[in-house]
């Protein structure tokens, strides 16, 4: 095996020193602000779409539907396309896992993270990336997808490793804090809608149930992983018993 992949499964596989509270409360503040901050959101909300487009492919291969490929588009919207039956129940999971997934990802990457694997949950993405990678088809998602990649491989090939276990944990934060986010720019998109071309909106149609309860939903589902991951990695650090 060469040296090179011995090296990095090593330093996947390593844990890392546990950070300070500093470092954990300063990205956690750090995510908040880069979500407030619209310039910052609008660049960050690159990952949480390739994540949540991600989370659609993946469970429709899981339901045994044919992907077509994968759309990131500039204004930070995505789609993913599949073909298989219409309707039924594996049209319903595959519309209903882009919101979750930045917050299931979020969980494991915080799970990594609080016992010291900061530069394997990195590698974690990278590998999502790549997954992500081969079923872009449109120019500007091959980018987005790229430049998040080619920031990961920066900071695991050359930064310190106090940089590492920071970047790992302002990336969980981010899943976990953008997640809900997200979920509040679709609450916010449908106000006086019944029907759209939202996730939501499409499980209306498929399910007969409110877009607004699955709006909830993906609230409650976002919202419960933020708790419960971010209270890993202040356990993590100490900050808490």
């Amino acid at each position: 095996m060469p040296s090179w992949i011995t090296d990095l499964w090593r330093a996947a596989t390593s844990p890392q020193p546990a950070p300070s509270a500093a470092v954990v409360l300063g990205t956690a503040a750090a995510a908040l602000l880069l979500l407030g901050v619209p310039t910052a959101w609008h660049a960050l909300r690159h990952l949480v779409t390739i994540v949540h487009e991600a989370g659609h492919a993946t469970v429709a291969v899981l339901a045994g539907r044919r992907l077509s490929g994968i759309r990131v588009h500039s204004d930070t919207s995505g789609l993913t396309t599949s073909r298989g039956a219409p309707r039924g129940p594996g049209m319903v999971l595959t519309l209903a896992a882009g919101y979750p997934a930045p917050a299931i990802l979020g969980i494991g990457v915080a799970a990594l993270v609080a016992r010291g694997y900061a530069v394997g949950a990195l590698w974690l993405l990278l590998v999502l990336l790549a997954l992500v990678l081969v079923q872009i088809r449109n120019l500007y998602g091959l980018w987005a997808v790229l430049a998040t990649a080619a920031v990961l491989v920066g900071i695991t090939g050359w930064a310190p490793v106090t940089w590492q276990v920071a970047a790992g944990h302002l990336a969980a934060w981010v899943l976990l804090l953008g997640a809900p986010r997200a979920v509040l720019e679709v609450a916010s998109s449908r106000r006086g809608r019944r029907h759209d071309g939202s996730d939501p909106g499409q499980l209306a149609v498929l399910t007969h149930v409110p877009g607004g309860l699955w709006v909830l939903l993906f609230g409650l589902v976002t919202v419960g992983a933020a708790v419960l991951a971010g209270r890993w990695l202040l356990v993590g650090s100490h900050l808490i018993g």
